[in-house]
């Protein structure tokens, strides 16, 4: 593990962000000093540690955003990134931002990892682990009707390299790592799209041939109980919620997400802001733990 604290930011301060960080601070206290929290002034005051960002006045209010709120998580997201490119953190974790609400003060990144992508430089992959699921997606945050035509077989490569390296760092000696197929049934053989075949395939034959171990294209529909029952140690699922239905099914509660292939490493919980709970009490920790948890393991 690195001798560097993990910048941890606020995320929305209306949201679940802030009461999640000051929980894992109570359950750890003897992490305290490993972490450097970033947020509004009242918020790092009642932690009694850490980097205030935005008017010294901004009074947080759980269940309210507001658009001082948005300007603050982005000026945490600023100062983490900087902080990490400058070899002062080991890692980020970021709490959960409302993406709309950033976009209305001028935010011009479709979310966080594209933020942190063009602030590290790199081509990312957005990934998921830290429950019984490890899945990487090949394209995110785009509409539907555009996938098809933005997967690139280099695309493919990228994020199955990058769960092949996520895997090992977990522990596997040579993981296993299937590869959903676009269309249904991964095109039936063409007859129900040609995706499969003419762009994915390809690239999947290439990396077998390098010697990684690597099923697909695989039908969606299945892939994921094979990954559950054991068959495959990550998947890479081709668009966001392709991926992220059944993991979250599964892990929304015990994954965390990952911004892989950058030079630094970062994380976040794998939910949204849950303006309806904020400041209630009642937020599930359970996938700020796992994020709180990789990057603490993957920052070595």
């Amino acid at each position: 593990m690195s001798t560097l604290p993990i910048a941890v930011t606020c995320g929305d301060p209306a949201g679940v962000g802030p009461e999640l960080l000051a929980s894992w601070l109570q359950a750890h206290p003897e992490s305290a000093s490993t972490v450097v929290p970033i947020g509004p002034a009242d918020w790092i005051a009642s932690l009694g540690r850490g980097i205030s960002v935005g008017p010294k006045d901004f009074i947080t209010k759980p269940g309210q955003p507001d658009e001082t709120g948005q300007r603050i998580a982005i000026e945490a997201m600023e100062f983490a990134a900087g902080g990490a490119k400058d070899g002062r953190f080991s890692a980020v974790v970021t709490g959960p931002v409302n993406k709309k609400g950033l976009a209305s003060v001028g935010f011009v990144f479709p979310g966080q990892t594209e933020f942190f992508a063009a602030r590290w430089t790199g081509e990312p992959v957005m990934a998921f682990a830290g429950g019984k699921m490890t899945v990487g997606l090949v394209t995110w945050h785009i509409p539907l009707a555009e996938v098809a035509r933005n997967v690139r077989a280099a695309d493919v490569r990228r994020t199955v390299l990058a769960l092949i390296a996520l895997r090992t760092k977990l522990g596997d000696r040579r993981p296993r790592i299937a590869v959903c197929g676009l269309n249904p049934h991964a095109g039936e053989g063409g007859l129900l799209g040609k995706e499969d075949d003419a762009l994915i395939r390809p690239a999947l034959d290439a990396l077998r041939a390098e010697g990684h171990d690597i099923a697909g294209p695989l039908p969606g529909d299945t892939v994921f109980h094979r990954h559950l029952q054991g068959e495959f140690d990550a998947v890479a699922a081709i668009y966001h919620d392709q991926g992220l239905a059944p993991l979250k099914s599964v892990d929304f509660a015990t994954a965390a997400n990952l911004s892989l292939g950058l030079k630094h490493l970062r994380t976040s919980p794998d939910h949204g802001t849950a303006y309806e709970i904020a400041g209630q009490g009642k937020a599930d920790r359970g996938s700020f733990d796992a994020a709180m948890r990789l990057a603490r393991l993957l920052s070595a």
